[in-house]
C-alpha cells in the first residue's frame, strides 16, 4: 500500500483547533494505516489502500471534516515528491544573496507553466523576498528572518495565484523528508 505525507491547510490557528488524536483517529476513519504525526501544524504520514492522490487526499478531507467539524484542506505527497521538493529547495537556497528564511507552500494541484512564469515574474519585483515555483512548491526565500506573515509573498498570495495551498518553514520540510522520506 503507499504511502503519503498529509499537509493540512489553516488548522490550529484561531478557532480551527484539530490535535494530533483527533487528526490519528480520522486518518483510521478515513482507511488509512500507520499513522504519525509530526508537531501540531498539520503533519501526517499515512498508508493507505487508495491508489491515487487525489483520492486520498478526498478521504482524508471527509474524514478531517466529519472530526474536526469544519474543512480541512489536505495536500498530499509520496515520500518520493518530498524528497524532491526538499532537493529543489537546497538547490534553490543560493537565488537570493543574503537569504535567512525559506519556506515552502505545498500546492494541491501543479500550476500550467504560463501561470508559473506570470508568478515568478510578480514576485521578482518584491524587495528582499524572492519566490520559485518547482512543480506542487513554491519556495519563499526572504532576507530576514521576521515571521513569515510578515511577507508580502506568503500564503494568501500564492493562493490568490497558484490555488490551495499551505506553508511550511524548510525546517519542518527537511525534517518531515528524513524522517518520512525513506
Amino acid at each position: 500500500m503507499p504511502t503519503y505525507i498529509a499537509f493540512l491547510r489553516a488548522v490550529n490557528v484561531g478557532k480551527r483547533k484539530f490535535g494530533k488524536e483527533a487528526i490519528v483517529r480520522a486518518c483510521e476513519a478515513a482507511g488509512c494505516t500507520d499513522v504519525a504525526t509530526y508537531i501540531n501544524t498539520g503533519n501526517v504520514r499515512v498508508t493507505s489502500p487508495l491508489r491515487s492522490r487525489a483520492k486520498v487526499e478526498a478521504a482524508l478531507e471527509k474524514a478531517f471534516e466529519a472530526e474536526a467539524g469544519f474543512e480541512v484542506r489536505t495536500i498530499a505527497f509520496t515520500p518520493a515528491e518530498l524528497i524532491q521538493v526538499l532537493a529543489d529547495a537546497t538547490e534553490l537556497a543560493g537565488e537570493l544573496p543574503g537569504a535567512e528564511a525559506q519556506y515552502v507552500s505545498v500546492l494541491k494541484e501543479e500550476p500550467a507553466a504560463d501561470v508559473v512564469r506570470r508568478t515568478e515574474e510578480a514576485a521578482s519585483a518584491q524587495d528582499g523576498e524572492k519566490l520559485f515555483v518547482r512543480g506542487r512548491a513554491a519556495h519563499l526565500l526572504r532576507k530576514e528572518l521576521a515571521g513569515y506573515h510578515s511577507s508580502r509573498l506568503g500564503n494568501d498570495w500564492v493562493e490568490r495565484r497558484l490555488g490551495v495551498a499551505t506553508n511550511r518553514n524548510l525546517t519542518v520540510i527537511r525534517t518531515l523528508a528524513e524522517r518520512w522520506g525513506a
